[in-house]
């Protein structure tokens, strides 16, 4: 693909490497100081060359998915230890188990009910003994299985010393249970860095708490696995924890900024826009950028300040090494159709549509870096003394 005829043909999504490349390394060093494994997840990136950077510093990597089209694309490129980290269901065990013995790969569902528990154990005595050994003799590849814990009452799950916990594991058995899992989703809603360490904390002390519980009943559980950006960046302790799970880390977004765990400079993609009109009498500007390029996500709209659709920073593609700086303006897209963008001054003031002629460019910064880079079949790459490049992006759901 040709870059520079594509940044003239906008919308389009552009990747700074160098600040993706320092957001992975500020990770990895802070889980290295803690002994922690990190289990970085593919749904943010959903390209090949990004998650090569994302694990280029583990000698065995592991990886979090949550499709089997990420599942295939990953296995396929040669990694083994894939965590499947959305709640398991009989149907899909047959294509995970066909994808992970094609590749000779390890894979880990998740559950949080006895139907699903007992679904899983009979699906796995229907093809005991037909799985090879892996390669390094890490064990038999497969399926096992995490236990998911609610920790925050936000979404899936199950109590970190409820009854069912223990049925679950009890179900499982030794040879199938790997561990435990939660999400702090809840991290999302906290307005200070002191709910962040609070949430953190319950994140880990739940899962370590479930872990002990299972291990009283004789069970190992090897794996103590937590994990979001946010409590990643504000946890004082990961003492009991195994594996942190991460993902929006690779690039940041106006989410994360308006939490606290980055700055705006620190945001490695952002979406090139054309300025396509002038809205004298709404004082508007109107760009080619809609809810199709940049998603409907207002993830800021409880934050202190509201980004609406997407923050928009220097202008032009010349600009997207260099960490964006505010317009005069303080632009943001207060509106969005399908292809159409409005860009107001969030401070009211009059535009002065001089600075913005038709046809000239402004790069807007992504309220949620998932959902704005879903919207895109690939990133056009920059980086400091490089030429341009293409990376494609992995999108669907199926293999």
């Amino acid at each position: 693909m040709d870059a520079a005829i594509n940044a003239r043909n906008t919308p389009l999504l552009l990747l700074n490497e160098d600040q993706m490349r320092a957001n992975i390394a500020l990770m990895q060093t802070r889980l290295d100081k803690v002994s922690v494994v990190a289990r970085p997840h593919v749904k943010t990136a959903k390209s090949l060359p990004v998650v090569a950077q994302m694990v280029a510093a583990d000698a065995n990597p592991r990886l979090t998915v949550s499709t089997l089209r990420e599942a295939s694309q990953v296995m396929a490129a040669g990694y083994k230890d894939i965590l499947y980290a959305v709640g398991m269901v009989p149907q899909k065990l047959p294509d995970l188990r066909a994808l992970a013995n094609q590749h000779g790969a390890r894979v880990s569902v998740i559950l949080d009910s006895c139907e699903m528990a007992q679904a899983f154990v009979q699906e796995q005595q229907k093809h005991q003994g037909h799985e090879n050994a892996l390669p390094d003799g890490s064990g038999g590849i497969g399926l096992d299985a995490f236990i998911e814990l609610d920790v925050d009452n936000h979404r899936a799950g199950v109590q970190p010393d409820g009854e069912e916990l223990m049925a679950i594991g009890q179900i499982l058995g030794a040879s199938l249970l790997r561990g435990v899992m939660t999400h702090a989703g809840g991290a999302y809603d906290c307005h200070s860095l002191a709910e962040l360490e609070t949430m953190a904390e319950r994140e880990r002390s739940g899962a370590v708490r479930a872990a002990d519980v299972l291990r009283r009943l004789g069970l190992d559980c090897p794996e103590v696995s937590i994990g979001s950006t946010p409590t990643a960046c504000t946890a004082r302790s990961f003492s009991g924890v195994s594996e942190v799970r991460v993902g929006v880390y690779v690039f940041n977004d106006l989410v994360m900024s308006g939490l606290g765990v980055c700055q705006q400079e620190d945001i490695a993609i952002s979406v090139l826009a054309t300025v396509i009109g002038h809205q004298r009498r709404r004082n508007t500007l109107l760009i080619d950028a809609g809810w199709m390029a940049l998603s409907s996500d207002r993830g800021t709209s409880g934050h202190r300040v509201d980004q609406g659709l997407g923050l928009v920073v220097a202008a032009g593609a010349a600009g997207a090494n260099a960490a964006g700086v505010k317009s005069d303006d303080d632009l943001i897209v207060a509106q969005a159709n399908q292809e159409h963008g409005l860009v107001v001054p969030r401070s009211g003031a009059a535009l002065d549509f001089s600075r913005y002629p038709i046809g000239s460019q402004l790069r807007i910064l992504p309220v949620h870096a998932c959902a704005t880079a879903a919207q895109f079949d690939g990133y056009l790459v920059k980086a400091q003394g490089q030429p341009d490049r293409f990376w494609p992006r992995f999108g669907g759901w199926n293999v």
